[in-house]
């Protein structure tokens, strides 16, 4: 069944068209001008057969994407990833090492409702953006930029649709 799901998986493209992908780029780039964080979105319409086989995992697959994308690159190990598996129904968050001890599971848990609540209601793009602004917010309690300083812009803003 579940390799049915990801060989009619839906397209990334259709939930998430250029003009969307646009106003979620915006999001990150408006949220990091609060915090010294970094924000990484991506969105995975399916895993390639092979891999559904061999029983990878959304959760495995976003700690690849984390490291594909760089992710865990930054001066003060403090991005985060938002990875959404499409053909799994799957939300992900995928934070560095400079969030232990700092945010609960149940925090990022509730990042992720927040996202499933619109994703559920046929609203991928409110959905991501909801994710954001809960992510900006956990970013600002933990890692606010001083005012007058500046931070240098770590990773893209840009979406990314793997």
């Amino acid at each position: 069944m579940r390799l049915f799901k990801h060989l009619f998986a839906p397209s990334a493209k259709r939930l998430f068209p250029g003009d969307s992908l646009k106003r979620i780029t915006d999001a990150i780039a408006e949220s990091e001008r609060h915090h010294t964080g970094e924000i990484c979105f991506a969105v995975e319409p399916a895993l390639h057969p092979r891999a559904v086989m061999s029983g990878v995992q959304a959760r495995d697959r976003a700690h690849e994407a984390f490291a594909q994308l760089r992710v865990w690159d930054t001066h003060a190990n403090n991005g985060v990833l938002l990875y959404l598996l499409l053909a799994d129904h799957r939300i992900e968050i995928v934070a560095d090492r400079g969030f232990l001890g700092r945010v609960s599971d149940e925090q990022w848990r509730g990042v992720c409702q927040l996202i499933e609540e619109r994703l559920r209601a046929g609203e991928a793009e409110a959905g991501v953006l909801a994710g954001v602004s809960a992510l900006t917010d956990i970013l600002v309690e933990h890692f606010p930029r001083e005012e007058g300083t500046h931070d240098v812009n770590e990773l893209p803003d840009l979406p990314y649709v793997l």
